[in-house]
Order: structure tokens, then C-alpha cells, then sequence
């Protein structure tokens, strides 16, 4: 589109002030006062600094990245066992009750951890495994179930042996607490 002069009729830019050919002062062009005021407009816009896409991404990115962190740092259950074992046995043997004594403890394949206990003053020959099974392992199971120092084994479904030995070292009896019992 162009600007024509009305003094000669000659064509002209549209942002020409003045003809070309004569000199004659143009007049101003209603659609370009309308783009002038357009391109006045945006300039005048404020832009918007935030980039609500980008943003979105980094905070769901940062989400991410936190859990993907805590899974693979978390130490493993196994690992706990470990350090929860080598804790024990640093004060081992600890005497439970006037007939047992706690020898120490292993954390075993599985999440399994075994307690080994020694029947102080008892030969194996003297053991009655009847009274062993209704008075002892009641007592054992209810531990495991209600112990707050267990709570972190029993939310990751530890398997407990309870394994018994006489005064000369000669097996008696094991007792396995599976997750199904104390759940």
C-alpha cells in the first residue's frame, strides 16, 4: 500500500512525510497511525518473566530427582540388619533371664536376622521341648509383635530365628518368627 501525494498524485512510501516529486506534505494515513500505535502497544507490554512451562519442569523435574535420590541412597534393609547386629554384639553376652544368656546375633540372606541363645546351666537331655513351645515361644512371638526397637523389621517383614543352645554348645531347639506370624 502506498501514500499518494494530493498536490501531483505521485506515489510515496507510506512512512514518507513529504513527496517525493513535490515536497508537498503528505497526509497521515489512518492504518499507519493504527500500526504505529499497535507496535507502541507491545513495546509498552510488559513481558512476562515467567516461563510457566519452564518452571513447571524444573519443580516436577526437582520431584524427581528426589525420589529417584532417596531410593537409591536409602540404605537397604539388609544393610540396617548389619548395623543393628554389630551394635548388639558389642555388648554381647547380655543375660536375658536367670536360664539364658544372649551369645550374639547375625543378619542372614533373606532379611532374616538370628538371635543365638545359650541355656545356662541346662544339658539338652534336660529340656523339655513341650514346655519350651507353650511357655517360651508365646513370650518370643509376643515380643516381636508389640517391641518398638523391632518396629523398622517388622515394617520391612524381617524374618527372626531364635536359635537355643545348651551349656556345652549342643543345639536344643529354633524358634522362626516369619512376617505372616507377627503381622
Amino acid at each position: 500500500m502506498k501514500n499518494t501525494c494530493p498536490n501531483c498524485q505521485t506515489e510515496n512510501e507510506l512512512s514518507s512525510k513529504y513527496c517525493s516529486v513535490c515536497g508537498y506534505k503528505l497526509p497521515v494515513d489512518a492504518n499507519i497511525n493504527n500500526i504505529a500505535e499497535e507496535v507502541q502497544q507491545e513495546r509498552a507490554k510488559p513481558k512476562n518473566k515467567f516461563n510457566w512451562k519452564t518452571i513447571l519442569g524444573f519443580v516436577l523435574g526437582f520431584i524427581v530427582m528426589f525420589f529417584i535420590s532417596q531410593s537409591l541412597f536409602k540404605p537397604s534393609i539388609d544393610k540396617q540388619l548389619l548395623e543393628s547386629v554389630e551394635e548388639l554384639n558389642k555388648n554381647c553376652p547380655i543375660t536375658v533371664d536367670q536360664f539364658t544368656v544372649l551369645k550374639n546375633a547375625a543378619a542372614l540372606p533373606n532379611k532374616t536376622i538370628q538371635y543365638n541363645y545359650s541355656l545356662v546351666d541346662i544339658t539338652k537331655a534336660e529340656v523339655n521341648l513341650d514346655t519350651v513351645k507353650k511357655y517360651v515361644f508365646p513370650g518370643v512371638l509376643a515380643n516381636v509383635k508389640s517391641n518398638p526397637q523391632l518396629k523398622l523389621f517388622r515394617e520391612n517383614k524381617v524374618t527372626f530365628n531364635y536359635y537355643y543352645s545348651d551349656k556345652n554348645g549342643i543345639f536344643v531347639t529354633k524358634y522362626v518368627v516369619k512376617p505372616d506370624m507377627y503381622e
